[in-house]
């Protein structure tokens, strides 16, 4: 795995600022979701939102890259307001998305949709993240065709296909088993670190204590009722790759069951 620079002073990427969400109930009721979240993104770093199910992730992803609005709070992209959905980010979800009826290759090209690109820049970056997640000999498969791991490749080409700055992953591997998860782990950390690769930063939201020490280079430790930050735990001092059975990665990983307890 070739190193990245370090984080960057730059602007952050996307940024939260005091972000509250409160959704309506049937009966009309509030239910604070997230409260007075803070944290941000910035440039050659991984991002983990960690925290129990029901405290709020999927939703902070989604007001994150303005696919929902925030009740209060401020949403950044580069220090400035957001408006719309951040241009710069792509999504790769759990249950891997991908349209039935169409072919590997059919999916992955759905990532490109309202960017600019002439048909043969269009086949050239499709057959590169072929290549880049293992797939080139798969192109005209369908997804029935495909195992879970090899389905969430094509997620994974599918969002880089189109070149983003910005990588979002909800709960990418929690539908893998053990080793494919660990596989998949490997490939989206070795992309991210590609020269070749143009994304600089990944956002991981998971429900795993260990998924986001082995990965991240910062931890945005969540609690529940309502979602707020219990801690942010940088840990990007150590090196990749990282084994759990590590002393340095053990100790993080207790630290964070604490913070969760």
């Amino acid at each position: 795995m070739s190193a990245r620079p370090v984080p960057s002073s730059a602007p952050p990427i996307a940024a939260v600022r005091g972000v509250t969400k409160v959704f309506q109930d049937e009966g009309g009721r509030s239910r604070v979701i997230l409260q007075g979240i803070d944290f941000e993104i910035r440039p050659n770093e991984v991002v983990a939102v960690l925290g129990p199910s029901g405290c709020g992730k999927s939703t902070l992803l989604r007001i994150l890259i303005g696919l929902i609005p925030a009740s209060s709070g401020a949403v950044e992209q580069h220090g400035r307001p957001l408006a719309g959905i951040h241009p710069g980010a792509a999504v790769v979800f759990q249950n891997f998305a991908l349209f039935p009826w169409l072919t590997v290759e059919e999916n992955i090209r759905v990532g490109l949709t309202g960017r600019a690109a002439d048909a043969a820049a269009a086949d050239e970056r499709v057959k590169g993240v072929l290549t880049a997640v293992g797939l080139a000999g798969h192109a005209r498969a369908y997804p029935k065709e495909l195992s879970g791991g090899m389905k969430q490749r094509v997620g994974i080409a599918r969002a880089l296909v189109g070149r983003p700055e910005l990588l979002c992953m909800d709960e990418p591997f929690s539908a893998l088993d053990v080793l494919t998860a660990r596989s998949m782990r490997d490939l989206v950390l070795d992309l991210w670190s590609s020269p070749e690769v143009p994304t600089k930063s990944i956002l991981l939201v998971t429900h795993s204590i260990e998924e986001a020490v082995l990965m991240s280079d910062r931890v945005v430790v969540l609690r529940t009722n309502p979602g707020r930050v219990a801690d942010i735990v940088s840990i990007g001092s150590m090196p990749r790759p990282r084994r759990l059975d590590s002393p340095a990665v053990r100790e993080t990983v207790d630290r964070m069951y604490g913070l969760l307890a």
